[in-house]
């Protein structure tokens, strides 16, 4: 009889809570642990939903990838980003590998699988999908059953960067509920070999309540109806992730896991904003007000970089020959790079709140670069502080964020349990890397 194996995936879950904090109101996956193997599991850098989802189903680095964020630069234009989807995705995918094999796949929610392609088995694509009008299934006649089976299927929370934390909390709940009748339905109804959801409840949850059961976070206030909201829902995933198992079977190996962390937020750097206080970005006029870089008046012929916002930042430098109005010459790439990443890193030194920025060259830690990647990577004080990328703030540091409302940042490491009757340790073992997922799968 051939083994099937069913990987869940909780985008952003971190090992404090999944681990720690929350284990006691987690019964299932704290025995899962107890009899199989659970550790950290050290996310890509950058430790984003994309390309973190990618880089472990194909056991390839970002530069692989070519993919560097949901946004990358299509050429060298000072504008031209584009959404990351599968078609962006050239390197095969575990569930790619298994279908040639002859093997039954069945995937639902998994990032960067909008637009579907084609399986041997069924597909249900991600947030991606504009909606659930579009052909966001494989085959497409699948959406048509999903529809029989729950209803109005939800791709996404609308909104999850907002003040309205009921809503987003009712949305999430039905997202969860929908997602795992639906899994269970098809793992009951159809034949696999390999079967993997994804649940972007915990990200979207995470990123609106942290503030609420975090005391350390810069805005946490302990009367608040919300500070048992994040506790209830991991509590809520459990019996779901143990519904799903029972229907799976004991004879199906079992994968948990999470493409990064989380963590509290203490807010922004405002990334362009300092590239002008240092005198690398020029503009031919000040701002009125807040507004995006590519709202601004930029004096590309003297501007030597700028910047993207983001859970991380990305800077670009603006090279003569390479930028349509390139300043530096290539010449002095290496030099004013390494000036930039310098001064970057000694920012700590300014701030004692702010320290454990790190800055990373592509080529430094990728096996290859592909695609067009920031001239430099950079994950700002630890983490507990994002890439604000508008202009207009008047100063560096925000503790409010410039796309809404948003109480947490990403971390690097995130979660790998599994349950199979064959594994020869057991226990908490030693982290592992992302990209060691798809081997472990395959």
């Amino acid at each position: 009889m051939t083994k099937k194996l069913m990987v869940i995936g909780l985008d952003a879950a971190p090992p404090v809570l999944v681990f720690d904090n929350f284990r006691s109101d987690m019964p299932f996956l704290s025995r899962i642990m107890e009899e199989g193997a659970y550790c950290e599991l050290e996310s890509c850098i950058p430790p984003i939903t994309s390309p973190a989802w990618m880089c472990m189903m194909t056991g390839k680095d970002p530069g692989t990838l070519g993919v560097y964020g949901f946004r990358n630069r299509k050429d060298y234009s000072y504008n031209n980003l584009e959404i990351a989807t599968s078609v962006s995705i050239k390197e095969p995918t575990v569930w790619d590998m298994l279908s040639a094999a002859g093997k039954k796949v069945i995937l639902i929610g998994v990032p960067q699988t909008y637009p579907p392609k084609r399986v041997n088995g069924l597909l249900v694509s991600c947030f991606l999908a504009p909606d659930t009008n579009s052909d966001y299934t494989y085959p497409t006649e699948l959406k048509e059953e999903i529809k029989q089976v729950v209803g109005n299927y939800i791709l996404d929370v609308n909104g999850f960067r907002a003040e309205d934390k009921n809503s987003i909390i009712r949305q999430v709940y039905e997202m969860t509920e929908k997602r795992f009748q639906l899994a269970r339905h098809l793992i009951n109804e159809k034949e696999w070999d390999f079967f993997m959801t994804v649940e972007m409840g915990p990200d979207r949850l995470h990123h609106a309540l942290w503030k609420f059961s975090d005391p350390c976070h810069p805005k946490f206030h302990p009367e608040t109806p919300y500070k048992d909201s994040l506790r209830d829902y991991y509590s809520f995933l459990d019996e779901k992730i143990a519904e799903l198992c029972v229907d799976a079977g004991d004879e199906t190996a079992v994968m948990v896991v999470s493409d990064h962390g989380a963590k509290r937020m203490e807010g922004g750097f405002c990334i362009n904003e300092w590239l002008i206080r240092e005198g690398y970005l020029k503009l031919n006029s000040k701002p009125d007000g807040i507004v995006k870089l590519q709202n601004t008046a930029v004096d590309w012929e003297r501007t030597v970089a700028w910047g993207e916002g983001g859970y991380y930042g990305r800077i670009f430098l603006n090279i003569r020959g390479r930028e349509p109005r390139g300043f530096i010459e290539r010449a002095d790439y290496e030099k004013t790079r390494g000036e930039i990443a310098g001064k970057l890193e000694a920012l700590s030194d300014d701030n004692e709140k702010f320290h454990g920025t790190s800055v990373y060259r592509p080529e430094d830690i990728y096996r290859t670069v592909n695609g067009i990647a920031p001239d430099l990577i950079v994950l700002f004080g630890d983490l507990f502080w994002r890439s604000v990328g508008t202009i207009g703030h008047g100063k560096i540091l925000t503790r409010e964020n410039d796309t809404g409302p948003d109480d947490a940042n990403h971390d690097r490491q995130g979660i790998f349990i599994m349950k199979d009757m064959s594994l020869k340790k057991r226990g908490r073992i030693e982290r592992m890397n992302i990209i060691d997922c798809a081997p472990v799968i395959l």
